[in-house]
């Protein structure tokens, strides 16, 4: 977990993929939906807490997976999914019916009720 970056350090504004946890302070949900919105990726979000406060967030923000007091650990993709934006493209082959996503954003919501018990 890394806490305090600022929006030009590199594991803040680039796709890491690993177990990487860069997290960020904001006063309202306008502010972190800017935060999010800002960068050039989209692919997946964490948002842990208050699961209405984090619905009207998810609303807000332009990402391709929003996982809700959980994380992408253990997914089903039973649905396209590809991201936004810089990230992914997962949804955007396979004939004609991937023409129309090309067009299009999907967004997948996983959610629980309360903060999942993580680690394992």
């Amino acid at each position: 977990m890394l806490t305090d970056l600022s929006p030009s350090n590199p594991a803040w504004a680039q796709e890491i993929f690993g177990p990487v946890a860069p997290v960020a302070r904001f006063s309202t949900l306008e502010e972190a939906a800017a935060m999010v919105n800002d960068s050039e990726y989209g692919l997946s979000l964490g948002i842990l807490g208050d699961v209405g406060m984090a619905m009207e967030l998810a609303d807000l923000v332009d990402t391709g997976k929003i996982h809700i007091n959980e994380q992408t650990v253990s997914d089903e993709a039973n649905v396209p999914f590809g991201g936004t934006k810089d990230s992914g493209n997962g949804s955007r082959f396979g004939g004609a019916e991937a023409n129309i996503e090309a067009f299009t954003e999907t967004q997948w919501v996983t959610m629980r009720s309360s903060i999942a018990p993580y680690p394992f």
